[in-house]
């Protein structure tokens, strides 16, 4: 008898704390590992990374972080954070980013999200009822033919 594994996804919920960043890191590692998606965890731990280090600099509550497999073979790796407002490296008017200068000290997480990523995307929520709103930044990975 057969058995089919059903669709998973995690949502670690953290609290805005220096070191929450570095929990979801690992549990992230520890996620794909049980899913037998340990060739993606650099790639996936980079975008978690950038997402979660832009969340606990730019807000001031709670953020999350979510991963989930996609159709086509595709990893998801998503954040989210109490504040509604998209970076310019997640809107969709099409508009380029610029690159910081090669002696500045931040500014280039969102393009090494977008380097590592087959997309990205953003996703803003409306308060309504216990939902806290704020946006969900997301950025995806290919897995590999033939993983599970």
């Amino acid at each position: 008898m057969s058995t089919v594994s059903p669709p998973w996804t995690y949502t670690l919920h953290l609290p805005h704390d220096p070191r929450a960043p570095r929990i979801a890191r690992a549990t992230l590692r520890t996620v794909l590992a049980a899913h037998g998606l340990t060739h993606v965890i650099p790639t996936a731990e980079l975008m978690a990374s950038e997402l979660l280090n832009n969340a606990h600099l730019h807000t001031t509550g709670p953020y999350a972080l979510r991963v989930r497999p996609m159709e086509s073979e595709r990893l998801r790796v998503a954040v989210w954070d109490t504040d509604p407002r998209v970076p310019p490296g997640f809107t969709t008017d099409g508009a380029t980013v610029a690159v910081p200068p090669d002696d500045a000290e931040s500014g280039r997480g969102l393009h090494l999200v977008r380097a590592c990523a087959d997309s990205v995307g953003a996703s803003v929520l409306r308060e309504l009822g216990a939902s806290k709103g704020g946006k969900l930044l997301w950025a995806e990975c290919q897995w590999g033919v033939g993983d599970v």
